[in-house]
């Protein structure tokens, strides 16, 4: 099953997740200290991470480490900078009206 990237990292739980395995592979344990919550439900938001392909687990002996994914980021951070730049378009041409509508009331 395909999960939306958008909805994975809708989870607050996901995004510190992401956040702590940005600065070094960590095993579930390891990651399950930060949280006060159950392994198994750190396992099941890592399961979620795993398939958008937003996390990577690698095998070492008899541990599982998960490392971020950096391209999937990287096509997220792609779309977003295309979204401010729409927004950004707007909130100009809004500045640019107000600025109109200011002059014009001031004469």
């Amino acid at each position: 099953m395909r999960r939306d990237v958008f909805q994975a990292i809708a989870d607050p739980t996901r995004r510190a997740i992401l956040l702590l395995v940005a600065s070094q592979a960590m095993t579930p344990n390891a990651l399950a200290e930060h949280f006060d919550s159950t392994r198994q439900a750190v396992s099941k938001h890592l399961k979620i991470l795993t398939e958008c392909e937003l996390l990577r687990a690698t095998q070492q002996g008899r541990e599982i480490y998960y490392e971020i994914e950096a391209k999937k980021l990287k096509e997220i951070d792609q779309y977003l900078e295309k979204v401010k730049s729409i927004w950004e378009s707007r909130f100009n041409q809004l500045d640019d009206v107000l600025k109109t509508l200011k002059t014009t009331n001031k004469k």
